[in-house]
């Protein structure tokens, strides 16, 4: 039997999968995940988040479910004490289990339930604690006039939800991996295996981020934004949260800088990994590891002409995450890219495996293992995603609207162009992607769906759902969703209810029952034992 290794999840938040170069993007600085990738993990060229907003995906990913399943499609709806994650999982199986306080996972409305996730969670102490160290940044310069101008008009338009450089050298992602160092540290400690979760904020707008990487980002590379005139058949979502946020008039140059702030904040992100993988080297525990790198959902980052993200629009750039894999040793696997499906359920089937834990539910997950194994080997045939309601539904909670009274109240809130679009039911409307990696379809309850020929158009720009050349691929898509929704829309519990109550058993039983035999009948129907059993008890004469 192998020894159980520890487990390690890193997941920045809002990455998209095309933020690093090895994923091909000439602006990126990604040196160390680079690396990564190529000589000691596999990066999932396709893996989809099954949400692409923060809460509805970390639900899914941290308990194998779809977020149709219980109803996880806002922001406001998280894992309740019926349901089990991963993390309380692996506790119970005899995992040392702790994270940070970036929840948006369990409710907290529960006295205790948050806690019940971790064996310990680092609240952060504020930036001059004693365990956070002096961190050097040194300045690499500075980006140049035209990209200062750039930056100075994107922050002007506050929706744009740029601000630049941070003069800052500390934050909460730099003290919260810190953090979890020092837990690293301390590893001899423990007498259990280590799970260690790692929630991050970066890079989640505001864009913003410090030097060194700020300046690290060479604006001439950063590739070109998809325009929103440059498509055709894109949902109505969209041009309502265009109308609200008033980006158009924003030149070429303050986008790119945006986007390159976005970037600078993601070679951040590869720094902090970095140090995380060196802590676990000097801690003699790297090889014993499991490290899971992966993000919750993308971020639009100037394509279509918007910032931020969307709840229930799936393209690329939202629903496909980077998903880096490193097995402990013994466990066969071929480092580097693989150009396969997958999706963020399957992180948790994998890593309940590689933890040798049962799950206690049913789930939809399928472990990558054979697929890091072996370059040649695919798990999935489709991948999905969905968000958005019901026309019935009204969900005022997206994007941090506490009530249907304040959602477009607040004109000062960032969120605001969204809140706003989303109080329309057509622009809202409940959603469901599907892909091949060929071809992706959209499903909608109103208005228009979608359907791509990725092969052809790698950006989503044109809608081919009323191309009859695209008909018989549509009639499969549509089929792939019915069968998919049909095999994953409940799980049945594991546990069995009792169809009576003991008091019901005992009426039930009572005439029966010799008078010899009572405590004995009470005691077992207590105990919930099968009726068989408890007739036969009730009816026993004593020898």
């Amino acid at each position: 039997m192998k020894k159980r290794p520890h487990i390690i999840i890193f997941n920045p938040d809002e990455m998209r999968w095309d933020t690093m170069g090895h994923m091909g993007n000439p602006a990126a600085s990604t040196p160390f995940l680079d690396r990564f990738a190529e000589t000691e993990a596999v990066s999932i060229d396709r893996c989809y988040c099954q949400n692409p907003v923060c809460v509805p995906s970390r639900c899914s990913f941290a308990t194998g479910l779809y977020p149709h399943v219980f109803g996880h499609r806002t922001m406001a709806h998280l894992l309740r004490p019926h349901e089990k994650s991963m993390f309380q999982e692996l506790r119970e199986a005899g995992y040392y289990v702790w994270m940070n306080t970036r929840n948006d996972l369990a409710a907290g409305q529960y006295e205790g339930w948050i806690e019940a996730q971790a064996d310990e969670i680092y609240h952060k102490q504020g930036l001059k604690n004693q365990i956070f160290p002096e961190v050097s940044l040194e300045e690499e310069g500075n980006v140049g006039e035209r990209w200062q101008e750039a930056g100075k008009e994107a922050g002007s338009y506050p929706y744009s939800f740029y601000t630049g450089l941070s003069e800052g050298k500390a934050d909460a992602d730099i003290e919260d991996v810190w953090a979890a160092i020092e837990r690293i540290k301390g590893i001899g400690e423990l007498d259990q295996p280590l799970c260690l979760f790692l929630g991050l904020l970066n890079p989640h707008p505001e864009y913003t981020c410090q030097e060194p990487w700020f300046s690290r980002i060479d604006r001439e590379q950063v590739p070109d934004r998809i325009r929103p005139e440059e498509c055709e058949g894109k949902p109505y979502i969209e041009e309502l949260i265009r109308h609200y946020q008033e980006l158009e008039r924003l030149s070429e140059d303050a986008w790119t800088e945006l986007r390159a702030t976005y970037l600078a904040q993601c070679a951040k992100i590869d720094w902090l990994f970095e140090q995380l993988c060196n802590a676990l080297k000097e801690a003699g525990i790297y090889e014993d590891t499991a490290i899971f790198f992966f993000s919750d959902h993308g971020d639009f980052a100037g394509d279509y002409g918007l910032s931020e993200k969307a709840q229930n629009t799936f393209e690329d750039c939202l629903t496909r995450v980077p998903l880096l894999i490193k097995l402990p040793q013994g466990y066969p696997i071929e480092p580097g890219r693989r150009d396969t499906l997958a999706e963020l359920v399957d992180f948790y089937a994998t890593a309940m495996e590689l933890a040798g834990v049962e799950p206690t539910h049913d789930q939809f997950g399928v472990s990558l293992l054979p697929v890091l194994a072996n370059k040649e080997a695919s798990v999935r045939a489709y991948a999905h995603s969905e968000g958005g309601r019901m026309a019935w539904e009204w969900q005022s909670d997206e994007y941090h609207a506490d009530t249907a009274d304040t959602v477009a109240t607040s004109p000062e809130n960032h969120y605001y162009p969204k809140q706003k679009a989303q109080s329309d039911p057509l622009g809202h409307t409940k959603g469901t992607m599907t892909t091949d990696g060929r071809y992706k379809y959209v499903h909608r309850t109103l208005g228009s769906p979608e359907f791509y020929d990725l092969e052809k158009d790698a950006g989503e720009r044109h809608n081919e759902i009323n191309n009859p050349a695209y008909a018989k691929e549509i009639a499969r898509f549509r089929l792939e969703l019915l069968d998919w929704y049909q095999s994953t829309c409940d799980i049945v519990p594991r546990d069995k209810d009792r169809r009576f109550s003991n008091s019901q058993l005992w009426n039930m039983v009572s005439k029966r029952c010799l008078p010899e035999n009572e405590e004995t009948v009470k005691r077992l129907i207590r105990e919930g034992a099968a009726m068989g059993t408890i007739m036969a008890a009730a009816a026993k004469k004593a020898e």
